[in-house]
C-alpha cells in the first residue's frame, strides 16, 4: 500500500528528473557551440558560462538538485533513486524535439534497458545507510583520494587512447566518478553537521567538494563535446554516479548491501545487463547522427 510521504514524494523525484533532463539537453547543444577543448581544461567552462542557454542549464540543475533533496527528505533512496534515472529518457525525448526529429526507438530502448538494470540491481541490493564515520581519519581520506585520482586518470588516459566514437564514455565515466565520490563525501558531512552553516568548512570534505563537483562539471561537458549525441555519455553518468557513492558507502561510510548468494548473483546480472545497454547505446549514437 502507497504512503502519503510515497504519493507526495513520487512528483519530486519525477520532476527532479524531467529537470535534469532538460538540463542536460541544454548543457550538451551548448558544449557543441564551444570551441573544442581538451579534457579537464577549465577554459571550457569560461566559454560556456557566456552563453545564456547553459546558464539556464544550471538553474535547471539546481532546480532538479532541490527536488531531489525534497524527495528524499520523504522516500528513501531505494525508491527515490529508480525515479531519478529516468532523467535519460526525459533526455532523449526533449533532444530529438529540439532537434526536430523522431526519437530513435532503438536508442529509447536502450535507454530504458539501462534504467530497468540499474533499479533492479539498486532494489536487489538494498543498500543501507552506516555511520558515516569512516572518513574521519587522514589515512582514510588519503586512501580515498588515491582512489579517486587514480580512478579519473584511467579514464582519461582512455579517453586519449580511444576514437571519437568511444571517447565520451571513458569522460562520463569520470565525470559519474567525481559526482559519486561528491555524493559520498555529502552523506559523511552530513553527521558532523550540527545546526551551524560555518560548521562545515571545519571539516576536510567541504573543500573536496568545493574541487570535486567543479570538476565534474567540467567533465561532463567534455563528454558531451566529444560525441554527436549526449545519450550514450548521460547514460555513463547516470550509472556509474549511483554505483560510485554506493561504493564509497561499502568500504569508507559502514553502509551495507544484500550479500546472499541469490542476492549477489541478481546483482551481477543486473550489472552485466546495464553494462551491455551503455555498450549499445554508445554504438548506435554515431549511426543516429548521420541519419
Amino acid at each position: 500500500m502507497l504512503t502519503a510521504d510515497v504519493l507526495a514524494g513520487t512528483p519530486l523525484a519525477l520532476g527532479a528528473a524531467a529537470a535534469f533532463g532538460a538540463s542536460s539537453v541544454l548543457q550538451f547543444r551548448a558544449s557543441h557551440r564551444a570551441p573544442e577543448s581538451p579534457a579537464g581544461r577549465p577554459s571550457l567552462l569560461l566559454h560556456l558560462i557566456r552563453q545564456p542557454e547553459w546558464r539556464w542549464s544550471v538553474v535547471l540543475a539546481a532546480g532538479a538538485f532541490g527536488l531531489q533533496v525534497g524527495a528524499l527528505s520523504l522516500m528513501p533512496l531505494i525508491l527515490v533513486q529508480p525515479l531519478l534515472i529516468t532523467g535519460l529518457v526525459w533526455y532523449i525525448l526533449l533532444h530529438s524535439l529540439t532537434e526536430h526529429r523522431r526519437p530513435d526507438l532503438r536508442i529509447m530502448l536502450e535507454a530504458v534497458l539501462c534504467l530497468v538494470a540499474l533499479s533492479a540491481f539498486l532494489l536487489i541490493a538494498q543498500p543501507t545507510a552506516g555511520q558515516g564515520k569512516g572518513l574521519g581519519t587522514l589515512s582514510s581520506a588519503l586512501l580515498l583520494g588515491v582512489a579517486v585520482v587514480g580512478a579519473v586518470a584511467l579514464c582519461l588516459a582512455a579517453a586519449v587512447g580511444l576514437g571519437r566514437k568511444w571517447r565520451p564514455l571513458p569522460l562520463a565515466l569520470a565525470a559519474g566518478v567525481c559526482y559519486g565520490v561528491t555524493a559520498g563525501l555529502i552523506s559523511s558531512l552530513a553527521f558532523h553537521y550540527n545546526g551551524s552553516p560555518l560548521s562545515v568548512f571545519g571539516h576536510w570534505q567541504t573543500y573536496g567538494l568545493m574541487i570535486l563537483g567543479p570538476f565534474g562539471v567540467l567533465l561532463s561537458q567534455n563528454a558531451y563535446q566529444a560525441g554527436p549525441l549526449g545519450a550514450p555519455a548521460l547514460a555513463t553518468i547516470i550509472v556509474a554516479d549511483p554505483l560510485v557513492s554506493l561504493a564509497v558507502g561499502l568500504l569508507w561510510l559502514d553502509e551495507r548491501i544484500q550479500a546472499g548468494p541469490g542476492d549477489l548473483i541478481g546483482e551481477i546480472l543486473a550489472l552485466a545487463v546495464l553494462a551491455g545497454a551503455v555498450f549499445l547505446l554508445a554504438r548506435r549514437a554515431p549511426h543516429v547522427d548521420k541519419e
